[in-house]
């Protein structure tokens, strides 16, 4: 344990050592908040009307979130008990890593992706092995199969990558899969899946549709296109056994009666749905296109967003952002992440980004013209 003066007890040292989650920062009100991937639209029609009849704070909720879950089930003809819901698909992969992992024991992922991942490994006393982007920031699923090794407890594939948007392709995943032993444990994390229009990318619930991979959790969330964000609810659809190891490390209750109801109302109101994803994802290729024709190198984005390789001046570039009223999310030393936003947003993150392309160094990787 460690004894660090400013901490009154003893707490372990890699955990006193790791940084809290740090969320995109929030915007004023006359600024663009382009910095959490969040859905610019308000919620689905019905929505609110659906939480607001759920709302007893009296009463504890359904702890396994049953009438979601049996939703769910027939919306992907899986059975019940092949769908776990939890308080957002990051608490689910929480799970998941804490259910087969532990100290001595290794959970590889590639990096950059979603910065939860590190932590997580932490919190479950594992270790992290990160395997590189490839060139146009894509996962290199031969290196990551390369790393397993018999401490290896999971590997976690993030398609669309966030940050940065490039997706794994649908045949480069199973012969990955097939690459990897059957005894651990490979999760698809899919928080993006509804953006995806590149006929050639996985697609977990298709990988999931026959028996050769009882190994794969797909997880998905309804925080992305659904527009939940702020009610917490996820899902992950597996192998049963699987999911009830990771059942059984949830906090009980997690999932609010609130979520649950605004969940399958948004399932009710699919095809609303379907056109502003559709909104979405015209302004995603757009904004990329533009950035790209104002010099800027942009790689495949397949979420709802978009990634700058800005590399030793993201904090530089993401700061003149700021000061145009759009803030967007730095990763220090490596780029920045523009959330799709508003429409009015896009032709203000296009003039910004033309105005600031040009200061960088000759030859820097964000930087497609000479």
């Amino acid at each position: 344990m460690t004894d660090a003066p400013d901490i009154p007890v003893r707490v372990r040292p890699e955990i006193a050592a790791l940084p809290a989650y740090r969320q995109g920062r929030q915007a004023g009100a006359e600024a663009f908040k382009l910095s959490s991937n969040e859905n610019p639209y308000t919620p689905l029609p019905g929505v609110q009307e659906a939480v607001a009849a759920a709302v007893e704070f009296n009463r504890y909720p359904d702890a396994t979130a049953t009438a979601l879950r049996e939703r769910l089930a027939a919306r992907f003809d899986r059975t019940v008990d092949e769908v776990h819901v939890g308080a957002g698909s990051v608490s689910i992969l929480a799970q998941l890593v804490q259910a087969v992992s532990g100290p001595g024991d290794e959970i590889i992922y590639a990096w950059r992706s979603f910065e939860a991942y590190p932590w997580l490994a932490v919190v479950a006393g594992a270790t992290s092995v990160t395997v590189p982007l490839t060139d146009g920031a894509r996962h290199d699923l031969d290196a990551m199969a390369a790393a397993v090794t018999p401490r290896t407890r999971a590997v976690i594939v993030c398609s669309p990558n966030n940050p940065t948007g490039p997706v794994v392709r649908h045949d480069d995943f199973d012969a990955f899969v097939r690459a990897v032993p059957s005894d651990v444990l490979v999760i698809l994390d899919e928080a993006y899946a509804e953006f995806v229009t590149d006929p050639d990318a996985v697609d977990g619930l298709r990988v999931l549709g026959g028996e050769e991979f009882p190994n794969v959790v797909v997880l998905r969330t309804f925080s992305k296109a659904f527009g939940l964000a702020g009610l917490r609810v996820g899902y992950a659809i597996g192998h049963p056994r699987i999911l009830d190891a990771a059942r059984s490390t949830t906090i009980p209750l997690s999932v609010t009666a609130a979520a649950e109801a605004a969940a399958l109302a948004s399932l009710d109101a699919e095809d609303e749905l379907l056109a502003r994803v559709r909104e979405i994802v015209d302004r995603r290729d757009r904004l990329a296109d533009g950035l790209r024709e104002a010099g800027w190198e942009v790689p495949q984005a397949q979420g709802n967003f978009v990634w700058l390789p800005t590399g030793a001046e993201s904090l530089a570039v993401a700061a003149a952002f700021d000061a145009a009223g759009l803030i967007v999310r730095p990763f220090d030393g490596d780029g920045i992440r523009i959330s799709v936003g508003e429409h009015e947003s896009v032709a203000k993150v296009l003039e910004i980004a033309a105005s600031v392309v040009r200061d960088l160094p000759t030859g820097h990787s964000g930087r497609r013209i000479a």
